[in-house]
């Protein structure tokens, strides 16, 4: 899987939300995994249907402010968002953190990382 090419006010706005939140790669989760987390998709549903990470929930980009308070209550909760590549799960954690979520990770290389990685995967 090749990485999409974004337009820079894009890139911006992302690397502006990643100087703000932190980051995982796959190896990091996997090393993470045994703590009590919320493994989060934030695709659209259709990329989530059509294939995700094994025992993750899904929130979209679209959605996740205004639900994530009724499916995660506990504003300490460990949260590890992703997406397609790690740009709209960097969007998504800056936003939690803003609404005062303080565990919160985006996984770097996101869904396109996962699969690569071998990671359990399911529909």
């Amino acid at each position: 899987m090749t990485p999409k090419a974004h337009n820079p006010g894009f890139l911006a706005v992302v690397n502006d939300a990643k100087s703000r939140i932190k980051e995982i790669d796959v190896a990091g989760y996997q090393r993470m995994k045994v703590e009590p987390h919320v493994l989060v998709d934030t695709r659209e549903e259709s990329e989530f249907a059509a294939g995700h990470a094994a025992g993750a929930i899904h929130l979209s980009k679209g959605v996740i402010e205004r639900d994530i308070e009724q499916k995660i209550p506990d504003p300490d909760t460990k949260i590890v968002l992703y997406c397609g590549g790690g740009y709209r799960s960097a969007l998504a954690a800056d936003n939690l953190q803003k609404m005062g979520y303080r565990n919160v990770v985006s996984l770097d290389g996101g869904w396109r990382a996962w699969v690569s990685a071998g990671m359990p995967v399911e529909k």
